[in-house]
């Protein structure tokens, strides 16, 4: 299943905890991308980054994502959404 998380930087991570954390958070998250998990990734300045996670499951997302740094020290947070097939497409097609 495709998963979107939608990262959230929260008020306590400051530049200088970033910056202790980026030597750990990049190969973790590099692992995640060589391993299939995180299929592609996109950053929004001041918010963090988009990942689109190919999982099992939404709890799969939730649990791979709290095992990065920035998650498990409590500096980020993740919302997920489960996305799929535009059903509607199915309208279009004749019915049989």
């Amino acid at each position: 299943m495709k998963v979107f998380a939608i990262a959230t930087a929260q008020p306590t991570l400051t530049p200088d905890k970033l910056q202790q954390h980026m030597p750990n958070e990049v190969p973790a998250t590099l692992k995640l991308y060589l391993e299939g998990k995180v299929e592609q990734f996109w950053f929004r300045e001041k918010a963090g980054p988009i990942f689109l996670m190919n999982v099992e499951s939404v709890a799969e997302a939730e649990a791979t994502l709290a095992a990065l740094p920035l998650v498990a020290d409590g500096l980020m947070a993740y919302e997920f959404l489960p996305v799929g097939p535009l059903a509607p497409l199915r309208l279009l097609l004749p019915k049989q």
